[in-house]
């Protein structure tokens, strides 16, 4: 009975790889310089209208050096710029500049499409159980 169990997940994990993969890939042709790391940390930061680089690590759960680094890469493109925190001027707000809203918006339009193409022939219900199970799954982290 385990190996049945054993071969799913197994199948789940290289299924997720390959998932991964694709979802890079995706997001290097919609947008060559906004790697699908940085199109994530943008998606947090206009979600939240505005956030700390350590809620974005702790959020991801992603080492702060990581985060300095692709928010730098942001800022130079120009998408994401640094303002004093008005509650207390020491602390540093991230948030997304006017192109920076812009390519995000021109991007998950992109991404939606790619997506929808991809799960065109999946019936309305089968995406609601891949939709939940998604959530099952990432809420158990």
């Amino acid at each position: 009975m385990s190996s049945g169990r054993d071969e799913a997940v197994d199948t789940i994990q290289r299924e997720l790889t390959a998932f991964a993969r694709r979802a890079r890939a995706t997001a290097a042709r919609l947008h060559p310089e906004l790697s699908l790391i940085s199109y994530t940390l943008l998606t947090h930061i206009v979600a939240q209208r505005g956030c700390r680089a350590t809620d974005l690590a702790a959020h991801y759960l992603l080492d702060k050096s990581t985060v300095s680094r692709q928010m730098a890469a942001l800022e130079k493109m120009g998408l994401v710029e640094r303002r004093p925190d008005p509650a207390d001027h020491r602390v540093q707000v991230l948030h997304p500049t006017s192109a920076g809203s812009r390519v995000l918006s021109a991007t998950h339009a992109g991404r939606r499409a790619a997506y929808r193409e991809r799960l065109a022939d999946w019936s309305t219900d089968d995406l609601a159980r891949f939709a939940a199970y998604l959530l099952r799954y990432n809420d158990g982290v």
